[in-house]
């Protein structure tokens, strides 16, 4: 099953410098470059939100081991959050696309502040 078309240019992917990814809409923080890990699919995949709000999800229609995912500030579509497939037994893997920007560290957000 497909969740996202792929259209090249995810910039993201194999993109592994410290800082922190937030939402290009609003520019809340979603995740700390700690958190990506190196995955097969061509987008960027998360092991965990920075703030508990970070995100909001609700189920996905299609597959009961998936769900939708969006900005908790402003509701953006970010991409799915794949339950229990993540790189360790029991963590799950976000995957997301465009709706990504990211944020070097110690440039400008809190969260990319941090070691």
């Amino acid at each position: 099953m497909s969740f996202c078309s792929f259209f090249g240019g995810e910039v993201f992917q194999n993109h592994f410098e410290p800082g922190v990814y937030v939402c290009a809409k609003c520019g809340y923080e979603l995740f700390s470059s700690c958190s990506k890990y190196a995955h097969s699919s061509p987008w960027p995949a998360f092991t965990e939100t920075i703030h508990a709000d970070s995100v909001a999800k609700r189920p996905e229609h299609n597959s009961p081991k998936a769900l939708k995912v969006s900005c908790g500030r402003c509701g953006n579509g970010l991409g799915h959050e794949f339950l229990n497939d993540g790189p360790k037994p029991g963590q799950s893997r976000f995957i997301f696309s465009s709706s990504l920007k990211f944020i070097p560290k110690g440039k400008g957000t809190s969260a990319s502040q941090e070691p």
